[in-house]
């Protein structure tokens, strides 16, 4: 684990270096700098030598062309782990009833097990984890389908307890393997089991989520809070995980009840709940960009700035749409759009004046 945990470090500095490499030819072509033969000769060997000792502890990609090729083996090993998982649902759906019921609680005992020996096996024998990673995630969708159907069997009544049973798994396996999309998977777990909590907590079926999205806001925020709160040994790229889906969790809830609020537990009339969180919901995202940018977060600053605009844009529509001329409807937009993109530029140059 301790070299897993420096690789993302190694593939900075690799890409550091070839920026460097970048840089210093342009300057030399320009007459800005100028080596000797021996000394360009003595930098090439140093860099050379540093890039091939960290492929070799980390195998990584030294070039775009790799970058671009271990793009598409993460997505062809997310495809295949979806399309397996599929495969073997569909396999078990069409022989499953000429099995008995023993036979049956035995597959799905058994399969979640096989798939964490492969995984095992995987991650003992290569180092950028594509094929654990394809494992791991049918591990997780075969400990699903293990409750879930268990639970039809023996005419289990649902309960939002399954979800944390699957959020704790996924994330036992997201943190010993230091895979974000299982990661993901389990944030998204946890948070529908939180939600599910305060609804039963305030009288209603947990399984209505949809009708009060504001349950699903106390959950959000405390996966924002639990980014700022990981412990030292958390990859350093989880962090991002827990405040991107803490963050698109609030702004989805909100955006929802700026549109209707009528289950809102506010203690006021439907259209002024709405009218709070849309209030709410353009100023925290307005925040957010501000600080995405201050800090220079690309990913909190396009998820804030894509909510702002779905906000604003949703007021809109509900101001004018019944009433003002399509065409100029969509005249007032694209200005508003151009109004907009110009604010941006503006803040962004002015943070980034502030940050120098």
């Amino acid at each position: 684990m301790g070299e897993m945990a420096s690789k993302r470090e190694a593939q900075q500095r690799a890409d550091r270096i070839r920026a460097f490499r970048e840089e210093l030819g342009a300057l030399e072509r320009e007459g800005a700098l100028e080596l000797s033969g021996e000394q360009r000769q003595r930098l090439d060997a140093y860099l050379e030598e540093k890039l091939a000792e960290l492929v070799r502890q980390f195998d990584i990609d030294t070039t775009e062309s790799q970058r671009q090729v271990s793009w598409g083996m993460r997505i062809a090993s997310t495809i295949g782990a979806l399309a397996l998982c599929a495969a073997v649902y569909l396999f078990f759906y069409r022989y499953w009833g000429l099995l008995t019921t023993p036979v049956q609680v035995a597959l799905l005992a058994v399969t979640p097990v096989l798939c964490l020996l492969g995984a095992q096996f995987a991650a003992r024998r290569e180092r950028t984890l594509y094929f654990t990673s394809l494992i791991c995630l049918a591990a997780f969708a075969a400990f699903v389908t293990n409750l879930t159907v268990l639970g039809g069997i023996f005419n289990v009544t649902p309960s939002p307890g399954a979800f944390l049973a699957w959020s704790l798994f996924a994330l036992l396996l997201a943190y010993h393997y230091r895979l974000r999309l299982l990661l993901l998977a389990g944030l998204v777990c946890g948070i529908i089991y939180g939600a599910a909590l305060l609804a039963l907590l305030a009288g209603v079926f947990w399984g209505n989520l949809i009708e009060n999205p504001e349950n699903l806001i106390v959950p959000g925020l405390l996966v924002l809070g639990a980014s700022r709160l990981a412990p030292r040994r958390t990859p350093p790229e989880f962090p991002a995980v827990y405040h991107l889906t803490g963050l698109f969790t609030v702004f989805l809830a909100v955006f929802v009840l700026s549109i209707t609020a009528r289950a809102s537990y506010l203690p006021v009339e439907h259209k002024y709940a709405e009218v709070f969180y849309q209030v709410a919901g353009l100023a925290g995202t307005a925040f957010t960009v501000w600080m995405g940018i201050r800090q220079r977060q690309a990913g909190v600053v396009y998820l804030g700035a894509g909510f702002f605009i779905l906000l604003l844009y949703a007021r809109f529509v509900d101001w004018w749409w019944d009433w003002m001329p399509k065409y100029l409807f969509f005249l007032v937009i694209g200005l508003i759009s151009v109004g907009l993109l110009v604010l941006f530029k503006r803040l962004r140059g002015r943070l980034t004046e502030g940050v120098a």
